[in-house]
Parts: C-alpha cells; structure tokens; sequence
C-alpha cells in the first residue's frame, strides 16, 4: 500500500468532503430509493434506478476516500522551506513563449486542481521542475507539446 502525499489543507478538505458523504449524502440517496419504492413496480422506475445509481456512485466515492485517508502522508508545509522546488512549494513560473506568469503550489494528487493554483506532484510540470531553484528553466514535454518555464520565486506557506 504506497503512501500518497498530501498537505494538511488537503486531507483537511478529503475528510470534510468523507463526512459529507456519510452524513448527508448517504441519507439523502436512502431517502430517496425509499421514496421511488413507493412508487410501484421498479423493472420501469427511472427514479428508483437514478436513486441506485447515485447510491452506487456515492459509496464508490465514500470507499476511494477512505482509501485515500488511510493512504495518506500528511506533510505540513509550514514546517518546511529551502530555496529549490520540493513538496508544497509555491512556485511563480513564466511561460518564455507567452511571457505569460502563474503561481502553483505542488500538491498531491487527491488535492490537485490546476484551475484553484495547485498542481499535482506527478504532472509533467512538477517532475520537471522538483529540485530547481529560482532563475532554472526548464523544458517540459506536456501533451500540449514542449513548454519552456523559468523559475521566478519559491516559497513555503
């Protein structure tokens, strides 16, 4: 069973997102299964069967974060710091083609969300440029096609 790398925010948000499915959802679904129940004959109750398939989808949901809590290797960001790109840094990149600047913070894969400003440890970015400091650049082959990126600033929060 590997260890997933996680920061505390992150499980923080997986134990929350747990509790909601246990609680709230999961009466929720039963509620309405009994509900579509009631209805009759269910060979043709497309409520009754939406209702299995979002109970389906919910426990699903319920045992990968269970998973992903039991896996989990909280790593505190606050605790750390350096001047190259490691676990939760916060990264300020520029794109050389574009000119164009982003911050990332380098998560783990359960907490990633390119869109919020965290990126995956495992996406082609973040391999490329764990290790470097401020003033690398580096080339990176993403589906995309090949990027260039220069380091700017690198910090822990």
């Amino acid at each position: 069973m590997d260890k997933v790398p996680i920061t505390a925010k992150g499980h923080a948000a997986l134990e929350l997102e747990l509790k909601h499915r246990q609680q709230v959802e999961r009466p929720r679904i039963i509620d309405a299964i009994s509900e579509a129940r009631s209805h009759g004959d269910l060979s043709e109750n497309a409520e009754y069967h939406a209702a299995k398939e979002s109970q389906s989808l919910n426990e699903g949901r319920i045992q990968e974060l269970e998973s992903l809590i039991a896996r989990a290797e909280i790593i505190d960001v606050s605790k750390l710091s350096g001047s190259t790109v490691k676990f939760g840094a916060v990264v300020k990149l520029i794109d050389e083609d574009t000119e164009e600047a982003k911050t990332y913070q380098i998560v783990g894969d359960p907490e990633a969300d390119v869109k919020a400003g965290r990126m995956a440890i495992s996406s082609p970015v973040a391999r490329a440029i764990i290790g470097k400091a401020v003033g690398d650049t580096v080339e990176v082959k993403t589906p995309g096609g090949a990027k260039s990126y220069e380091i700017l600033e690198v910090t822990y929060r």
